[in-house]
């Protein structure tokens, strides 16, 4: 009986530490600013949303100009705004009501982090790909006519690393919008980025 005993208590200490990384991995790096959804006032999803298991992290930016004397709060609230009603997009296509903003993760010009939808959540595109399973981080700019800021720079190469350790996604699984839809998206002068950070991701500097 007494072995019987131990033997519980061991089971039971071995699978205590067999914690996933998720549980257990700060979501945003010590050093970057993060803004909640309950701090910059967002709205609850205003239709139903998809759960899925996050595999890939994937990048995208903007496409609008930087825009530094906005809040990262003001530029939210926005984003929601345009995201969960009917909008026009830049190419003339109107683009449905989506349920809430259609990334995870917005970072700014000023290299800060912004809480957008639910990572429990897959996310849109007005694109043909089918985002579930990929954490969507948008990076504020349009880095086909603009520069990635210092700022935003010191972000990702610590806001990446972080998120692949938490969710266990490898280097290979670390793409751009482009990888999967036929667009330009997250510009070319942020995509020449990726094999820096993939580089970061396996611990190479």
């Amino acid at each position: 009986m007494m072995k019987l005993v131990i033997l519980l208590v061991l089971v039971g200490a071995f699978f205590s530490c067999q914690r996933p990384a998720a549980a257990t991995e700060p979501l945003i790096p010590e050093g970057i600013t993060y803004l909640t959804r309950e701090a910059w006032g967002a709205h609850a999803p205003v239709l139903s949303m998809r759960p899925h298991q996050l595999t890939r992290l994937t990048i995208h930016h903007t496409a609008t100009s930087q825009l530094p004397d906005r809040t990262l709060a003001d530029k939210l609230r926005s984003l929601q705004k345009f995201s969960q009603q009917e909008s026009p997009l830049a190419d003339g296509r109107m683009k449905p009501a989506w349920a809430d903003i259609p990334y995870h993760l917005y970072v700014d010009v000023h290299g800060e982090v912004g809480e957008a939808r639910d990572l429990n959540y897959a996310g849109d595109s007005n694109t043909s790909y089918d985002p579930a399973g990929h954490l969507l981080i948008v990076v504020e700019g349009n880095f086909e006519k603009e520069d990635i800021t210092p700022a935003q720079m010191k972000t990702l190469e610590k806001l990446l690393p972080a998120l692949a350790k938490k969710y266990g996604i490898t280097a290979d699984s670390l793409g751009a919008h482009k990888d999967f839809a036929d667009t330009a998206c997250p510009g070319a002068r942020l995509y020449g980025e990726l094999p820096h950070f993939r580089r970061l991701l396996t611990g190479q500097q």
